[in-house]
């Protein structure tokens, strides 16, 4: 059976979603995750290679996830019945001495899966078969680079959270004195909305990024700061320093769980030199620190969206990426046999 939450989620389904980090499932045993409400078990099986299937023993509904991994199965806590990796029932143990197959076949539910850029991706269409890739995580091993991966849990939906990772009004409240403090400037900002983006571009060469910033930037050289929405669920944000001699890269891919809880995996990328020794052991707790309090603010926006719910928004200039980004999730998730909202650019400045 279908959960509801990925019945009524339209287009939405028809894409890679990330489900564990690639060193989070192993052959010694498996694990549990839930993307789009579905219940989903991960292990390696022969070759090493990860299988996604329904996170139920057809026998009493036991999880497989509390389960065992041996000889490229995976076997029922319960009552042993073993699964092998396209999700066919091989082995009942109290059928026989040494266990019998069902006399008829009996099969779970087996979802796509990818390996890519250090994450284990699981394809969510029902009943189609996946026709594109996986979300390119920028710079995950790129030479000259350094990068290390998040995971974070996050009381809020999907749309939500890429708002929130591409808002720059927001930081001077919730990220005051640790990454943005208000200077009342205005933000010349360039919104661009394709079939499946939404691209941000700020005219704000001389913008800082808090503390960090004699670390990124000790030359003080000009800046682009970019932010970029890829549908359904992934924003990166680039910091450009000089002529991309040094850069700092936010690339955040969200997995919803429920209508209400997502986990995020978010790939800090950076290219800052020599300077990228020091970085590696500076840089994860100042990135933590950071989003945590974005942890702290989603969760309040959370309580409120669940009491008024998310129909009496009120936008200005300010949002208009915001608007973007809604009408492409919303135009997905609707299913309509129609086409996604028109291509278009504008120009608005706001206040930091």
């Amino acid at each position: 059976m279908v959960s509801k939450m990925r019945q009524a989620s339209g287009r939405l389904t028809e894409y890679w979603y990330a489900a564990a980090l690639s060193e989070e499932v192993s052959t010694k045993g498996p694990v549990g995750r839930v993307v789009l409400g579905e219940m989903i078990v991960l292990w390696r099986a022969a070759g090493r290679q990860v299988v996604a299937m329904r996170d139920r023993c057809l026998h009493r509904n036991a999880l497989l996830s509390e389960g065992d991994v041996f000889d490229g199965c995976i076997g029922c806590p319960y009552h042993g019945w073993t699964y092998d990796s396209g999700g066919r029932c091989i082995n009942i143990p109290s059928e026989g001495a040494n266990g019998e197959a069902p006399a008829e076949e009996r099969r779970l539910e087996t979802y796509p899966t990818l390996e890519r850029d250090g994450l284990v991706w699981v394809w969510m269409g029902i009943g189609t078969e996946p026709d594109k890739a996986p979300f390119a995580m920028p710079h995950h091993a790129s030479p000259g680079w350094g990068a290390y991966y998040m995971k974070t849990r996050f009381q809020n939906g999907v749309t939500n959270l890429v708002e929130n990772f591409m808002d720059v009004p927001h930081t001077v409240f919730v990220h005051k004195g640790w990454f943005r403090s208000r200077s009342r400037k205005r933000v010349p900002t360039t919104v661009e909305r394709t079939d499946h983006s939404v691209l941000v571009t700020y005219d704000q060469p001389r913008d800082s990024i808090g503390f960090t910033e004699k670390l990124l930037n000790p030359k003080g050289l000009p800046m682009l700061h970019t932010d970029k929405f890829y549908m359904p669920n992934t924003t990166r944000v680039d910091y450009v320093f000089g002529d991309e001699a040094r850069a700092f890269v936010i690339t955040s891919t969200c997995t919803p769980i429920s209508e209400h809880e997502t986990e995020v995996y978010t790939l800090i990328s950076y290219k800052l030199g020599l300077a990228n020794l020091v970085a590696r052991f500076f840089l994860p707790p100042y990135t933590r620190k950071v989003i945590q309090q974005d942890v702290e603010i989603m969760e309040v926006q959370g309580r409120g969206l669940r009491h008024y719910g998310d129909t009496e928004f009120t936008s200005t200039p300010a949002d208009t990426l915001h608007v973007h980004i809604e009408a492409l999730r919303q135009w997905a998730e609707s299913g309509a046999d129609t086409a996604p909202p028109e291509p278009m650019v504008e120009r608005m400045d706001f206040w930091i």
